[in-house]
């Protein structure tokens, strides 16, 4: 194998490597990502309330998913603050 041939296949595995870089990012930032744990969040609410014997598991399930959705959703947020400040120390 020569040294062009080398470098072809290097840059065709760096390609597929940041395929699925970018694949797994829009994973992340998707609304489907989002619905998904949304509901598992609340069914596991649910059932963790039917066995706790708490009253109106299927309603009070709303408030903590809300709540861990609120509080995932503000990470980008603080991630943009950390970002800067690391900039600011490593310069």
């Amino acid at each position: 194998m020569n040294n062009t041939d080398q470098l072809q296949k290097e840059l065709d595995l760096i390609k597929a490597r940041n395929r699925k870089v970018e694949l797994d990012k829009a994973w992340e930032t998707s609304l489907s990502r989002k619905i998904i744990v949304a509901v598992l969040t609340y069914i596991v609410i649910v059932v963790f309330f039917i066995i706790a014997n708490l009253p109106n598991p299927y309603i009070n399930s709303i408030v903590p998913t809300t709540a861990f959705l609120l509080s995932t959703s503000s990470l980008p947020i603080f991630k943009k603050v950390w970002i800067k400040v690391k900039k600011k120390t490593y310069n």
